[in-house]
Parts: structure tokens; C-alpha cells; sequence
């Protein structure tokens, strides 16, 4: 069994070192007189003694504290804590036994202090019991409380660790991202539902109107202008003009139009029905057009390298299917040339039939410009940018567009160069610029020598590639050599005159050179 010296309690308020006064193995803690002896304070402060209380210094630090233990860091105030308060121990026979809470942070204290041995709560019952009486008592035994104040310090400090989870990022927030476009693709399914049935509708009363005006939103406006198109006249021309965004044509031709229209008489309960169904349409449109604009600004400070290339509906989906934009950037250029293509890839891998080239990627511009044959191609060349840019938009700290940019460049000359055989643009030419390009936008181009760049540097790596030219031609050389050597060997072995058969090597290559030119 091993006996636990100090107990390590982490809390709202503060960390607190507690030494065992009284050891208790793991069958006494499983009787009931010991059971109920730690729910009572007096009986329970026997066992242990506070050594030390280290409370926050403020709600900001309380909080810093407890982010750095959640993913397993020891922070610096406990590690001063801990060295000011456990012994020191020299030797492995005399290392002391610290009981803590959290498994990971038993091995980060372990490998700070290598005189202390820590035993976590979920593998040492003993540990575990002790704490619980801590919590339990803790208000008691930490000097200064009073009554309430751990609850309080848990509900402030629950929800400030929360709030910080949740809001990983404030100018990177891709949450909001991820419910406009699902938003956007609702409203565009509501609107064209809603619309189509206006048309159907309406279309009763005033069926020319479908073949003048084609846009949903326009269409739904100009049923809320026209009404009754009995009550058409000249007097109507400018509010149409208007709707129509000028076009003065199709004014005249819908009063034109209405004159003469083949369609039935309509009711008035019917016409003010259809009149509140393409309010609704032309209020949705009006939002979507609204929130069209702000995705594309919120896609323009989250991933505007990624916007550039795909556009923002086709990037806001890739984040949305993916979770995040950090889960993006941690797919490989195969997975994201696939995705939004699961169930088709799962059905080519079951049936041993061919797997998609596409998913989501299928609604950028560039794969319906490719020519059948080279959309595959494209797909994965696309895939790879898309890839390059996400990683760019995770893990910068300002955002901008050149790498995007200077990538779009990329694929439209790939086009190019599939359709036409133009040479297109090598890849550290085009970071070189994009990495210009940034630094003009900041105003250091002082900072860094794009040519002497050591990643960048094009004459580094042709330096390197002779290098390698040069070991290679050696290494054939040496090769050539002891073949040459092996092969004299031999022929001294058995007793031949080597330069007799060199010379008569030579005629012989001498005749077939002589026999080759008289053919030519």
C-alpha cells in the first residue's frame, strides 16, 4: 500500500497543500464508523492539517490557472506553492507521496519535482476519499472564508471558464459562420417554395407576368404593385420602372401585357392571400440579402485566403460540414477534395467501383470550367490550395487575402496551361510574392530579404540540387572504377595479357564506328 504524506486541493478560490496527520489504508475507509467519521469535521480534521493556502489574486488569474490544469500544464503559482511547502528529499527510497485530483497533472508535477511521487484520485481510493472530505469540509479548513464564499467563487469562475471555451476566438469566431450559411440554405429552400407557389398562384390571374419577369423577388414585388390587373394604367409606368430597376421595356410591356391578359377574374380574399404570401417571399429575400452581406464580411476576417479561392458560400460550407475552421485545417488536401462525398465514397469502396473526385469542391467556378477530362485533375490541384489556405487562415494572427490571391492566380493558370500548354507559375515564386505582397500591405518591407528568405531562397535550393548532382557523379565514377578494377582482376586470374585485350577491345569498337559511319 502506498501511504499518501500530502494532499494537493485545487479550488475556486485558491490551491491548498494538506499534510496526512492520521494514514488510512483502503479497507478501513470501506467501514462504516470511518465512513461517518469523515462527514464530521472534528473527527475528519484529525486526519489531515492544512500547510498552506495560496488564493488567487484575482478572478483573471483564477482563471489563467485553471485553463493551464484542464489541459494538463502546472501553472507557476502552484509550482512555487509546492516548493515552498513540500520537504525536500534526496534518493528514490525517500521520495514523498503527493495525492492530486487530475491524472495528467500528477505527471507534470512528477517530472518537475523528482523527489515527489504523485498518486492521482481515479487510481488511488485513498487519495480520493481524503479530497472528498477536503471539498466537503473546505469552507472550515481553508483560513479566512466565510461562509458561501466557494460557491460564489465556483459559480463566477464556472461561467468565466465557460464563456472562455465557447469564445475560443473572438475575431476568429467561425460559430456564427457555421449558422449563416445552414441559415442561408433554409431561407434559399423558403424562398423558392414560397415564390413558386405565387407563381402558380397568381399565375391564374395574370400568366404573362411569369414570361416578362423571372427573379423570384421582383416577380413578388410587381404582384404587390399590380393587385388586380384590372386596375392597371399609364399612371402605374413609373412605380414599375422603378421595381425594375429602370428597365422601362418591361414596364410597358407588363402594362402592355395587362390589357390583353387571357387569365381568369380573381376574388379579392384570394388576391389579398396571394398578396401576404409575396410579402413573406420579398421580407425573406430582403434578409437573406442581408445576411448574404454579413457572412461575407465575417468570412473576410475568419478565412479570407480560403474565401478568395472557393468564394463565400462554397468556404462557409467546407467550415460547416468540417465542424470548424481549425477541423478544416487538420484534413489532408485528400480528405477536403472529398468531403460533402462520404456516402458516395463508401458505396465506391463497398462495391469496389470507382471513387468520387468531388464534393463540396464540385460548386467552385474553376472545376465547371475544367474540361471533362481534367476536372479530376483540377479537383486535386484545388483541393491542395484549399488545404494550404485553411492552414494560412487558422494559425495567423492578422488576416489578409494575398495568399489567397496569389493562389487564385495559380489555378487559373493551371487552366490555362491544361487548355493551351501556357507554363504556369512555380510555387516558391508564388509564396515569394504572396509573402511580398504582406509585408508592403505592413509596411516592413526592411524586415525580411525575400531573396535571402532561408525557406524561400531559390538559389539555396539549387545549390543544394548540384550538391546532390555532384555526390552522384562521384558515386558513378567509384562505381565505373571497381567494376573496371574487379574486371582486370579477373582477366590476370586467368592469365591473360590485359593490355593486349584493351588494344583488341579498341579495334573492335574502332570497326563498328568505322562499319556505323560508312552506313550513314
Amino acid at each position: 500500500m502506498v501511504v499518501v504524506n500530502y494532499l494537493l486541493f485545487e479550488s475556486a478560490v485558491g490551491f491548498s497543500v494538506f499534510e496526512v496527520v492520521h494514514q488510512a489504508d483502503t479497507v478501513g475507509l470501506e467501514l462504516p464508523e470511518v465512513k461517518e467519521a469523515m462527514k464530521t469535521l472534528d473527527k475528519f480534521g484529525k486526519m489531515v492539517q492544512l500547510r498552506s493556502f495560496n488564493p488567487w489574486t484575482s478572478a483573471a488569474h483564477g482563471l489563467e490557472a485553471i485553463n493551464l490544469i484542464s489541459e494538463g500544464i502546472m501553472p507557476e503559482h502552484l509550482k512555487n506553492t509546492l516548493e515552498l511547502n513540500l520537504p525536500q528529499t534526496s534518493g528514490k527510497k525517500s521520495k514523498i507521496v503527493l495525492g492530486v485530483v487530475d491524472k495528467r497533472l500528477a505527471g507534470e508535477i512528477s517530472a518537475a519535482f523528482p523527489g515527489v511521487q504523485c498518486e492521482a484520485a481515479d487510481t488511488s481510493e485513498v487519495v480520493a476519499a481524503l479530497l472528498r472530505g477536503i471539498r466537503l469540509h473546505a469552507n472550515k479548513l481553508l483560513k479566512g472564508l466565510q461562509e458561501g464564499d466557494i460557491g460564489r467563487a465556483q459559480l463566477g469562475l464556472g461561467h468565466a471558464y465557460s464563456r472562455a471555451k465557447v469564445k475560443f476566438s473572438v475575431h476568429k469566431n467561425d460559430n456564427h459562420i457555421i449558422q449563416g450559411i445552414a441559415t442561408l440554405d433554409a431561407l434559399d429552400k423558403g424562398i423558392n417554395q414560397a415564390a413558386m407557389r405565387v407563381r402558380e398562384w397568381y399565375g391564374w390571374h395574370f400568366p404573362e407576368l411569369i414570361r416578362i419577369v423571372s427573379d423570384n423577388h421582383m416577380y413578388c414585388k410587381l404582384v404587390l404593385a399590380i393587385g388586380n390587373k384590372k386596375t392597371v394604367t399609364e399612371e402605374s409606368l413609373d412605380e414599375f420602372v422603378n421595381i425594375l430597376n429602370q428597365d422601362q421595356d418591361k414596364a410597358e410591356a407588363i402594362i402592355q401585357a395587362a390589357r390583353i391578359s387571357m387569365g381568369q377574374d380573381i376574388s379579392d380574399v384570394d388576391l389579398e392571400m396571394i398578396k401576404e404570401l409575396a410579402t413573406n417571399v420579398v421580407k425573406m429575400s430582403e434578409y437573406r440579402r442581408i445576411l448574404a452581406e454579413s457572412l461575407d464580411k465575417k468570412m473576410g476576417d475568419v478565412a479570407p485566403n480560403l474565401q478568395v479561392i472557393l468564394g463565400t458560400p462554397v468556404a462557409a460550407r467546407l467550415i460547416s460540414h468540417a465542424g470548424s475552421l481549425t477541423n478544416l485545417a487538420k484534413y489532408p488536401a485528400s480528405t477536403l477534395q472529398i468531403l460533402g462525398a462520404e456516402k458516395a465514397l463508401f458505396r465506391a469502396l463497398k462495391t469496389k467501383g470507382a471513387t468520387p473526385k468531388y464534393g463540396l469542391l464540385y460548386q467552385s467556378s474553376f472545376i465547371g470550367r475544367a474540361g471533362p477530362k481534367v476536372k479530376g485533375r483540377i479537383s486535386r490541384y484545388l483541393a491542395n490550395k484549399c488545404s494550404i489556405a485553411c492552414r494560412i487562415d487558422n494559425f495567423s494572427e492578422k488576416p489578409t487575402r494575398r495568399y489567397g490571391e496569389v493562389m487564385r492566380e495559380q489555378l487559373e493558370q493551371r487552366l490555362e496551361w491544361y487548355a493551351k500548354g501556357t507554363k504556369p507559375m512555380k510555387n516558391i515564386d508564388a509564396m515569394n510574392k504572396a509573402i511580398k505582397a504582406v509585408l508592403d500591405d505592413e509596411g516592413e518591407d526592411d524586415a525580411m530579404d525575400i531573396d535571402e528568405a532561408p525557406v524561400l531562397n531559390g538559389k539555396a535550393e539549387k545549390e543544394k540540387k548540384d550538391k546532390k548532382d555532384k555526390k552522384e557523379k562521384k558515386e558513378k565514377k567509384e562505381k565505373e572504377k571497381d567494376k573496371k578494377d574487379k574486371k582486370d582482376k579477373k582477366r590476370k586470374s586467368l592469365g591473360e595479357d590485359v593490355e593486349m585485350v584493351d588494344a583488341a577491345d579498341g579495334e573492335k569498337k574502332k570497326k563498328k564506328k568505322r562499319k556505323s559511319e560508312a552506313a550513314e
